[in-house]
């Protein structure tokens, strides 16, 4: 797209921004908190706290429904910006211009391994021992992929079944997809600690472990376009998000 072009989109973005805050004007008055939501979250996070959110929210926002959508990261910022979306909750890093932002928590990333495996009884593993173990990451597209990459570099060598020795790395559509792999012991995985049960009740196929120090993390946020009209709906959001009692994570 030309510079002429990207001005042309983000001026009519400004017209339609300003037209739906007219319309939500005559429709629901001043309240910034009344009024549907269209809220967005990635794939990784939608599935584990979508339900306390929408629950704790009915109570908290009762005149502030919301419409969902899961998707990838880079999708759900491209219909964010064109719109379609109020906000999104995703992980760091992404692409901040034009955009604002509550830093909500930070995660712990868990490793899990089948009953039976060697690593079972451990307390904690060093990231740089993933690469002797076949390990499964979700497909490209999920930024979460790209997170256990960083944690551990040398699977970036590995495509979908491919090798580092007698290693392999296999891929998951999603992250219970990749649990119940598993739980068959084709290998181990990373999870984030919100995708893991309590750990004081471990699951009884699944070991969850936790990692040694410095313990991978993602920062979790909710983003929203800068020119958004309903700011105080935002904040309210994130109180809301902040309710939400996510296991293992520290809110910001």
């Amino acid at each position: 797209m030309t510079s002429l072009g990207a001005l042309i989109v983000d001026q009519a973005q400004r017209v339609l921004e300003e037209a739906n805050a007219l319309k939500h004007l005559a429709k629901h008055g001043q309240d910034p908190l009344s009024g549907p939501l269209r809220l967005g979250a990635i794939y990784t996070i939608a599935p584990y706290l979508l339900p306390s959110l929408v629950r704790i929210a009915r109570e908290r926002l009762p005149n502030a429904p919301l419409f969902l959508e899961e998707n990838f990261t880079v999708r759900l910022l491209e219909v964010l910006r064109q719109g379609a979306l109020d906000c999104i909750v995703i992980a760091e890093p992404f692409a901040s211009a034009g955009l604002n932002q509550i830093d909500l928590y930070d995660e712990p990333f868990l490793v899990a391994v089948p009953k039976g495996h060697p690593w079972e009884d451990r307390q904690s593993i060093p990231h740089r021992e993933l690469k002797e173990q076949n390990t499964l990451l979700l497909g490209t597209g999920h930024c979460f992929r790209d997170h256990v990459l960083g944690v551990c570099p040398e699977l970036n060598r590995l495509g979908s079944g491919s090798t580092i020795g007698e290693q392999r790395s296999f891929e998951g559509s999603s992250l219970e997809t990749i649990r119940q792999m598993v739980v068959s012991g084709i290998g181990i995985s990373v999870l984030p600690r919100t995708s893991a049960p309590d750990l004081t009740n471990q699951d009884q196929l699944i070991s969850y472990i936790p990692f040694e120090e410095p313990v991978p993390t993602r920062r979790v946020c909710l983003v929203w376009r800068k020119n958004f009209p309903r700011a105080a709906a935002m904040d309210a959001l994130a109180e809301v998000i902040r309710e939400c009692a996510l296991p293992g994570v520290k809110y910001i």
